[in-house]
Parts: C-alpha cells; structure tokens; sequence
C-alpha cells in the first residue's frame, strides 16, 4: 500500500534517493506546529527540476529539521511556456491573481506599471510566497518565475522573440479570445497582458496595438475587473492550447 502523504513542499535542493533535505526554520514550524508531523511521516518535496519525491523527517528542530529522500513519486515534465504580464492590483485581489494564476499553470508572473496603475510598490517577496503555496496545494511540479515590477515600455523593450501576447481589451472591435485561440493552431511561447483597474490609456493601447507581436483579444460583452480578466483569459488559453487536455496526475 502506498505511503499517505502528510504535506507537500516546494525546496531548492537536489532531489535524488538517499540525499538529505534541511528544511528553513518556517518550513520545519509548518510541519512540526501547525501540521503537528513527527519523525517518520511522508512529505512530497518537489524543486521544478527533478520531479516530486517522497521523503520522510528524519528530525525536527526549533530551527529547522531534516527529511530524507526516498522514491521518485512523479518524473518532471514539461509544462506551457504562458507569461502573465498584468497591472498590479491591491494587495487583497493581488494575493488571489498570484495564486489562482499558478494553479492555471502560469510560467511566470510579470508586474507592469501602466498609467493608471494605483500601486505605488509591488512586493516580489509576498508574490513569491503566495506562489510557492499555490503550487505546493495545487500539485503542479514548478514554481512560476516571479519577476520585479517594471514600466510597462520597459518590459517590451526587452521583450523575447518569437512570444506572442493575447492583449485583453476591454473595448473596441477586438476579436472574440475564442476565435483568435482557434486560429493559433498549437502553444509556442505566449503572454497574457491585462491592465489596471480603470483600463489601459488610449495612448498606450495604440502604442501595444502597432507591435507586430500583439494580438488584441475580447473577452465578452461585459467589463471585467483586472484580475477576474486576467484569470478568464489563462483559462481560455489553456483549455484551446495549454495542457487541460491531461488527465490529472498519477503518481508512481
């Protein structure tokens, strides 16, 4: 019978059988306090690298405790190359964009400060947080890269090639995200790029609408807020070209 797991957590260390795990001073207080585990209970550690393994603790400590790694639970494998590029919003929506955006299996997460961005400061620390525990209950293999938040020009300066973006417009002609989904065929490297509450500037959509790499899309007849906009669009794209098409995970 196989073990039953009694927590899920994201590490930094090499996973491989035999090799030990110190767990942060948070971690082993998450476990020991909270949980209540003791020596000898199953976790599933998991680094974005090398799959998700069992391990078991080995001790608990004030300031930190010790697993050991057992057996390969999942092999790693490949998930959708989709970037959220979006306007930050307050901090109580903020929290929930992070974490529902990693349970839809986003890539990474990119902070823009548009015009009528109403956030003076991003925290990269608390989005990192509030990532690594959406994929930790969600059971996803990685953790979305989350980068620092930058003036929305600045972020296309830089831009990579060959990364399509699904720019979300709340009005105009765009057309319908379905139909511009089912044109696109399969899922190279993509972006979703929603505005802040209130909407993009005219100045700026004209600006984003001549790059050759962006698609304005629609997403019904009714006006979203920022985050519920952005959360539809990762649906849509991933249920036309992501991985929605996979049964949900087995392990070994």
């Amino acid at each position: 019978m196989a073990d039953r797991l009694d927590a899920r957590l994201y590490v930094r260390d090499l996973l491989a059988a035999g090799t030990e795990v110190a767990l942060a001073r948070s971690q082993a207080h998450y476990l020991a306090h909270v949980l209540r585990l003791a020596s000898g209970a199953a976790i599933a550690l998991f680094n974005g690298r090398d799959g998700e393994w069992l391990a078991r603790i080995g001790s608990v400590a004030k300031n930190g405790a010790t697993l050991t790694v057992e057996t390969r639970l999942r092999d790693q494998r490949p998930e959708p190359d989709l970037w959220l590029v979006f306007a930050p919003v307050k901090r109580a929506p903020l929290d929930f964009l992070v974490q529902k955006a990693t349970e839809l299996g986003v890539s990474a997460l990119v902070p823009a400060i548009t015009r009528r961005t109403v956030v003076e400061r991003v925290r990269r620390e608390r989005m990192e947080a509030n990532a690594i525990e959406a994929a930790e209950q969600c059971e996803r293999l990685t953790v979305p890269q989350i980068r620092d938040a930058a003036p929305l020009s600045r972020i296309f300066d830089d831009w990579p090639d060959g990364r399509q973006i699904l720019l979300c417009a709340e009005t105009g002609a765009a057309e319908p995200i379905h139909d511009v989904l089912g044109r696109m065929g399969r899922a190279g490297p993509s972006a979703i790029l929603t505005g802040p509450e209130g909407g993009f500037e005219q100045t700026e959509l004209d600006a984003l609408q001549k790059l050759p790499f962006v698609t304005s899309v629609g997403l019904g007849p009714r006006i979203l807020r920022a985050d519920t906009a952005a959360l539809a669009a990762l649906s849509c794209w991933q249920s036309a070209l992501g991985d929605w098409q996979l049964r949900p995970p087995r392990r070994n």
